[in-house]
């Protein structure tokens, strides 16, 4: 699940070629922005809150959004794999060629279908073109939905022994800036993993061993689930990419972050010692 939902910054269009990242205020496009500020370069937020404004669903947002762009990041809430989300996302890849964007890296899900056809529409589009094709993020368990479960003490979820190789979003941000900003990521699909598998019974070990406290996974049906996410006011969809993902497509490893960047990618444990260091869990 590739969602983003958080804040960042925004810096003067006229200093340098100017970047888009779309769902720039989320968990990744907030790494990609802070990044692309620190290189010096010329960010524009992505958001409906913005300046200037950008919303997937409100064509009249694009085109404003796309003035004086030469590279834009793709991150498409709620995820690629949603009714809809291809279509929009081709077409928006189309106009950005057409309005002169030289560069585009789509976050892409792994082992989706539909984010596939994604990744074909953005090919297709005419322009230079990155595929950041990623696992479930670390950061899902601090920065997003599971953050309320960790908090309570209970992963409750439709995953029975599925493994994952979760990716951390500073890896994913550090490849997305390079791609954007770099020579030599033209036509590359970068599948993104971290070091290591692990069942979401390993997680609520690891995230146990980094907070002190004991938290736990507890297996429930897809349609339990459903009853959560709607108490939660998720989408029930999220429920159908469990059982998509985490039939066994996904648990193997991949060298991504590794062929992008030259360095090995951030182990979960890392990230769940920093997160708690950083009070991420305290109640």
């Amino acid at each position: 699940m590739t969602n983003d939902t958080q804040n960042s910054r925004q810096t003067d269009p006229t200093s340098s070629p100017l970047v888009l990242v779309t769902g720039g205020t989320g968990k990744t496009g907030r790494r990609v922005a802070e990044r692309l500020t620190d290189r010096g370069r010329a960010v524009r937020i992505g958001s409906r809150s913005a300046a200037v404004p950008f919303d997937w669903n409100d064509e009249s947002t694009w085109v404003p959004a796309l003035d004086g762009v030469t590279a834009a990041y793709l991150s498409y809430y709620p995820d690629l794999a949603f009714p809809g989300a291809v279509e929009t996302v081709g077409k928006f890849a189309r106009l950005a060629a057409k309005t002169g964007v030289e560069r585009l890296v789509l976050l892409s899900g792994r082992g989706e279908e539909a984010a596939r056809a994604a990744e074909d529409a953005v090919r297709e589009a005419g322009t230079g073109w990155t595929v950041v094709r990623c696992a479930w993020f670390n950061q899902n368990f601090d920065e997003s939905f599971f953050l309320e479960p960790v908090l309570s003490g209970e992963l409750a979820l439709p995953t029975g022994a599925a493994v994952e190789p979760f990716v951390d979003a500073d890896d994913i941000a550090d490849v997305a800036v390079a791609a954007l900003t770099e020579d030599g990521h033209h036509g590359e699909v970068y599948e993104l993993t971290g070091p290591r598998l692990l069942s979401f019974a390993d997680v609520a070990a690891e995230l146990t061993a980094a907070t002190g406290r004991e938290i736990r996974f507890t297996p429930i049906s897809v349609e339990e689930y459903r009853t959560v996410l709607a108490a939660a006011g998720l989408p029930g969809d999220f429920a159908d990419l469990f059982t998509l993902i985490l039939d066994g497509r996904n648990a193997h490893l991949s060298d991504g972050v590794r062929r992008a960047l030259g360095r090995e990618p951030r182990d979960f444990a890392a990230f769940a010692r920093e997160a708690a260091a950083g009070g991420a869990w305290n109640a």
